[in-house]
């Protein structure tokens, strides 16, 4: 029998596909019914699906997946990267990451045993853009990624912590994260992370949880926001190793000529993420 989190996960990928096929045609501007057909559904449902999920129409969101948009958003935030965290306001879908996300970093001894002595549970959930695994420890949120398999998740969970104790369960730290997905964000209390992390990597990730939502960031802004305007590619290490999808966002992080580039749970994904959150900024 089909639920609800499957055919949620239908639509997904539908819309992923669709994603896909507008940034590879986007400059010729495709019509409903052509990307409709891409994704083996009629127009109407087509329609439907899509401005149910993204809270817009499919030729709105084409706007906002295409370069043009990219570059006129880095434009706009030559003066100061983070002055627009100050501007977006503190209410609905314009709340701000670093108002409710707390890192804390695991101890030396922690972090250097691969989490030996740590009791990890974790379990799957449903979000906008596939599923996800989440797992925390008693002190937080230690991992959040899309699980397109299971199994491979939790393979990658054991090799971050191939010391700890590993159980399937959800607690209260994972079921506040999950609240990031909700399209009220007023009710949201201070999610706390507990992240197996060098100094460098926490520097870049606290900086990255201030960019706003619907906001993009180059490497090089990032580095130069964290005092180290020569670091880029070693900030670019740490985007890469973020284990933490979406409350840590890495996926507004994008290169200096406006092309999204890579992302670690996939570019489609990842231009998903950003023409949803642009959408919702939009209203």
């Amino acid at each position: 029998m089909e639920t609800k989190e499957t055919q949620a996960h239908i639509d997904f990928e539908r819309v992923k596909e669709a994603i896909q096929y507008l940034h590879e045609n986007f400059q010729r501007q495709p019509r409903l019914d052509e990307v409709s057909e891409e994704v083996n559904v009629s127009p109407h449902h087509f329609q439907r699906i899509f401005s149910t999920w993204a809270g817009t129409s499919p030729k709105k969101f084409l706007q906002y997946i295409s370069l043009g948009h990219a570059k006129r958003l880095l434009r706009e935030e030559q003066s100061s990267l983070f002055e627009a965290a100050y501007r977006t306001g503190l209410s609905g879908s314009s709340r701000l990451h670093d108002l409710f996300v707390n890192i804390e970093a695991m101890t030396p001894a922690e972090y250097k045993n691969g989490g030996e002595g740590l009791e990890i549970s974790y379990s799957f959930a449903q979000s906008p853009f596939g599923e996800m695994i989440v797992a925390s420890t008693e002190r937080g949120l230690c991992r959040l990624a899309f699980a397109d398999n299971r199994d491979h998740a939790i393979s990658d969970l054991k090799v971050e912590f191939p010391n700890a104790k590993l159980t399937f369960g959800r607690d209260h730290h994972q079921i506040q994260a999950l609240q990031i997905f909700h399209n009220d964000w007023n009710d949201l209390s201070r999610v706390k992370l507990h992240l197996r992390a060098t100094p460098f990597q926490l520097r870049v990730w606290e900086t990255l949880v201030k960019v706003p939502l619907g906001n993009l960031v180059t490497y090089g802004a990032l580095a130069k926001e964290i005092g180290q305007p020569s670091a880029a590619r070693a900030v670019g290490s740490a985007v890469g190793d973020n284990p933490i999808a979406f409350l840590i966002p890495c996926h507004r992080v994008i290169q200096s000529t406006g092309h999204f580039g890579n992302y670690h749970w996939g570019p489609d994904r990842k231009e998903a993420i950003i023409g949803w959150e642009s959408a919702r900024v939009a209203g």
